[in-house]
């Protein structure tokens, strides 16, 4: 037979048999026994306290929750531009916690970061701390064997997969394609929330998850990305979402995956717990000893610290839905699109993917005709930072409706931005504890983004970004969000995006204080510098090839027509930069093509083609 009817014939196979091969009640209860029988329950303090470390940022956020009342909450918020800054503080809240420490990701790989934040975890519940880890199963843990040693690793370490479709840890790629076909809608909602929560009184959200290129730690290629650490009255509000997904049907118990039950039936005693093989353990050692550095963390973390008063967390609901009689479960989701819609002078959005939903356009189209539209500025990625490149063919097709119908001024990042090589290279060179600030606030900053099924997800080397034709680490925009109005503003997993409007969960905070929206907007505007990114506006070219390029954009299929109405331009020398509206942009401004900096490649056809064809995935890209 023929491999492609082999793998056709494997694929309706899949189809019509994965979906109901559950693990038995027999094979769960004997795993369960086998699991109870083999976990260590021993402690390694007996301390009332669990032998939890000095942590100034516990301190902070404890001495908020003590000054709260009902009518005037009190918040200590930290803004987590700072890579190095954002896992240290991790670890100090880690080593710091007396009682429990809840996480929620969508990505956990076993690499430097990952290793290193799941020992760390371990540790916390050999102390006598109770630990659970809720991952999304797609891009978590690929691995049974590893699932299987923290199955029974400690009594205080519980672990779940949230979702996995066909009962196992591991997807392959014949079930992957079943996926897409048997149980699409299922399939694709995915747990974006990102949430690491200590002693229900402080937590860490945003948009890193726990691999290496959210942490600046990959020797190629580097997120910048954000998240915001709060203490105060808001963690009660994380405790109930983390419960509400804990608890859920979705979250599979470890002894309930195919793969793993069998390991632990299979496998004799366990062993000891591995110790982790850093491929950088220079790098490692430097934070561990940073977490505990009094000088560096307040220098790093509790002087950048805001105390506040409202602070609002919000996280759509599992199972989220468009069903009018079940949008409460998309909580998150409309409070983000409430922002938007109440803006009065200026919104700006930070995002990695440009391809707004249809709600978000109909909010957008309806801030443009108003009686003073609002200034909309947005910093997204270029077809040279990004690795979701199906995902940008998509944006680069609407550039027209963006500018014109929206009144968006675009920034898209340029791969070997300054602004974060710089901060890269000072992290790089630095041996031992030392800060880095720029203009006051913190400055060795990363970006970070992840994708859902059909562009890139950080667990899969597969989707590497299209080639370059220059040399050097590259870095790709993956923060997520928002300022209203220099009033208020939200960081969290919210793309802005279809995916992220009706299958994925999100989960982020939304800080009423104009001093943070201030730092935040700083901190996006940063990335629309000429240094780190080109700006999009408007072709100079003749009205008869606008036409033919209006009338090929509206095609779902077939839109071929290479001159689109915008294309990316960089600043002169001498210029001062200005906005796309300014007589004087072109004078000031050169274009440098539609996607400068990418060389010729299967990618860049790739995307050509679906522009011209894939406009019907949008949705769920």
């Amino acid at each position: 037979m023929h491999p492609r009817w082999i793998a056709l014939a494997s694929l309706l196979a899949a189809i019509l048999v994965l979906p109901g091969c559950a693990v038995s009640p027999s094979h769960v209860r004997r795993a369960d026994a086998v699991v109870a029988a083999d976990t260590q329950h021993e402690l390694d303090c007996d301390r009332a306290d669990h032998c939890a470390i000095d942590s100034p940022l516990l301190d902070a956020a404890r001495e908020a929750m003590a000054d709260s009342t009902d009518a005037q909450p009190v918040h200590v918020v930290t803004l987590l531009n700072d890579s190095e800054a954002a896992m240290v503080a991790r670890l100090n809240l880690i080593r710091g916690a007396q009682r429990s420490i809840d996480v929620q990701t969508y990505i956990w790989d076993q690499d430097d970061a990952g290793q290193l934040v799941l020992d760390e975890l371990f540790k916390a519940a050999k102390r006598g701390v109770k630990v659970r880890i809720l991952a999304d199963q797609l891009f978590s843990f690929n691995d049974a064997a590893l699932l299987k040693r923290l199955a029974d690793a400690h009594a205080n370490l519980q672990v779940r997969l949230y979702n996995p479709t066909f009962h196992e840890a591991q997807t392959s790629a014949v079930e992957f394609g079943a996926s897409i076909v048997c149980c699409f809608h299922h399939f694709n909602q995915r747990m974006h929330n990102k949430l690491l929560l200590v002693d229900d009184m402080i937590g860490i959200t945003g948009g890193r998850n726990y691999q290496d290129r959210y942490f600046d730690w990959d020797d190629d290629f580097d997120y910048v990305d954000r998240d915001v650490m709060v203490g105060g009255p808001a963690a009660r509000a994380m405790a109930t979402s983390f419960d509400t997904f804990w608890n859920h049907k979705r979250a599979t118990p470890l002894t309930h995956l195919r793969d793993v039950n069998h390991d632990i039936l299979a496998a004799a005693r366990p062993g000891s717990w591995p110790q982790p093989h850093y491929t950088h353990p220079q790098r490692v050692a430097r934070v561990l000893d940073e977490a505990e550095d009094p000088d560096w963390l307040s220098e790093a973390l509790v002087s950048q610290a805001l105390r506040t008063g409202r602070v609002d967390y919000f996280s759509d609901l599992p199972a989220k839905t468009t069903q009018p009689d079940k949008r409460s479960a998309q909580e998150f989701t409309a409070h983000v699109m409430r922002m938007i819609g109440a803006a009065q002078h200026e919104v700006v959005l930070q995002t990695p993917y440009l391809v707004l939903s249809e709600r978000a356009q109909a909010i957008f189209a309806g801030l443009r005709q108003g009686a003073s539209p609002p200034r909309i500025i947005v910093s997204t990625n270029s077809l040279a930072s990004t690795d979701a490149f199906a995902v940008y063919a998509i944006s680069y097709k609407h550039r027209k409706h963006y500018l014109k119908e929206y009144g968006f001024e675009i920034y898209e990042m340029k791969p070997h931005a300054a602004g974060p090589a710089d901060d890269n290279a000072e992290a790089a060179a630095d041996e031992g504890p030392s800060i880095a600030t720029h203009d006051g606030t913190q400055a060795r900053r990363r970006i970070g983004t992840e994708r859902g099924l059909l562009g890139s997800h950080g667990g899969a080397r597969r989707n590497r970004p299209a080639p370059l034709t220059t040399p050097g680490r590259r870095f790709g925009l993956h923060a997520k969000s928002i300022v209203v109005d220099d009033d208020f503003a939200m960081v969290g997993s919210h793309n802005f995006d279809p995916r992220s409007d009706h299958y994925n969960t999100e989960a982020g905070v939304i800080v009423y204080d104009a001093r943070f929206a201030g730092e935040l907007r700083e901190s996006i505007l940063r990335d629309t510098q000429p240094e780190n990114a080109w700006v999009i506006a408007p072709r100079q070219q003749n009205s008869l090839s606008m036409a033919i390029g209006d009338v090929s954009a509206s095609l779902p299929v077939f839109d071929l027509w290479p001159y689109r109405y915008a294309t990316s331009y960089d600043l002169k020398a001498g210029c001062t930069p200005m906005r796309p509206s300014d007589p004087a942009f072109f004078s000031c401004y050169t274009p440098v093509g539609d996607f400068p900096d990418v060389a010729i490649s299967s990618k860049l056809i790739y995307t050509r083609l679906i522009t011209a064809f894939g406009s019907g995935v949008k949705g769920i890209l």
